[in-house]
């Protein structure tokens, strides 16, 4: 870990070695809220077994609408997830030796140099995993580039176009620059075809996921032509109809509904007008049964 921290486009020059937090509220420890097996991921990328997810703590994102918020907050004390490497690296084995092929990192963005770091030391045990690196988009290109020897697969998220909604649910007015940059970067690295193994799961490529909020229609259109227009429309994309509202998204009543069915429609209509017709459409029920509660020790079972 660098003194100055600069590892998310956060760049808050904190120095993690200490006590001298910046936003994420976290050092240089490992902060980790869950490691499990995960089915809920795209179909290459968790199949019929699933992936060996770990989820980070805090984000360096504040979603009013985070579905992971109970995990997500940086108001919550890090020390709560607090766990030391050994023992990470002790679970995450015990998954991958289950027959898990796959780890993914879901929040890394600011603890890319734990990642890294987690890596190598499955790598000096004799494990190598297909690494996913599953980000809300709002990376660091510098970070990125670090870890290009080490990702697989990148996941990120690609959530908005315009700077005054990214500000308003995210704090975050630059995520449409930042996570465009970001993308790009992704594609220098992979570029748009999904290389599948013989038994069907990524081993290198990139998904852009996209989180369609209600009353935003124009925001996702936008978005996609981003991708088809400056990226490739030949990326994969996982359009995704599974908001509900939870969290603060109750303070903002034009996100205090689910998705509707005419403005998922509109959205896919947008993409399949693109060329945008590598990757997944979900369907409408998905916000019914995706409501993870990290409260239980499975947080995605009932």
């Amino acid at each position: 870990m660098a003194e100055i921290c600069y590892v998310c486009p956060r760049n808050c020059k904190t120095n993690r070695e200490t006590s001298d937090l910046g936003y994420c509220r976290t050092d240089a420890k490992y902060y980790v809220a869950n490691v499990l097996i995960h089915k809920g991921e795209e179909p290459p990328i968790s199949g019929e077994r699933g992936i060996c997810n770990v989820f980070f703590a805090h984000c360096n994102l504040q979603c009013v609408y985070c579905q992971n918020y109970q995990i997500s907050r940086n108001s919550i004390p890090a020390k709560n997830f607090l766990i030391g490497e050994d023992e990470l690296i002790k679970r995450i084995t015990d998954i991958l030796d289950k027959g898990i092929d796959s780890l993914g990192f879901v929040s890394p963005s600011h603890f890319v140099p734990q990642v890294i770091r987690i890596i190598k030391k499955l790598n000096e045990k004799g494990y190598f995993p297909i690494i996913i690196y599953n980000s809300n988009g709002y990376d660091s290109i510098e970070s990125l580039r670090q870890l290009e020897s080490y990702v697989d697969v990148y996941l990120p998220d690609f959530k908005y176009a315009f700077s005054e909604i990214a500000k308003k649910y995210s704090k975050a007015a630059d995520y449409p620059d930042v996570a465009l940059a970001a993308i790009k970067e992704m594609y220098r690295q992979k570029g748009s075809h999904l290389f599948l193994n013989s038994k069907g799961y990524a081993e290198s490529g990139i998904i852009i996921r996209h989180l369609i909020l209600p009353n935003n229609v124009e925001n996702s259109i936008k978005v996609l032509r981003f991708i088809a227009n400056e990226i490739s429309p030949d990326i994969h994309i996982s359009l995704m109809s599974q908001y509900y509202p939870t969290f603060k998204a109750f303070d903002y009543p034009e996100i205090s509904r689910a998705l509707s069915k005419k403005e998922y429609d509109t959205v896919k209509k947008e993409a399949e007008k693109l060329g945008l017709t590598n990757g997944w459409f979900q369907e409408m029920e998905s916000n019914e049964y995706y409501k993870p509660d990290f409260d239980n020790v499975k947080p995605f079972e009932d």
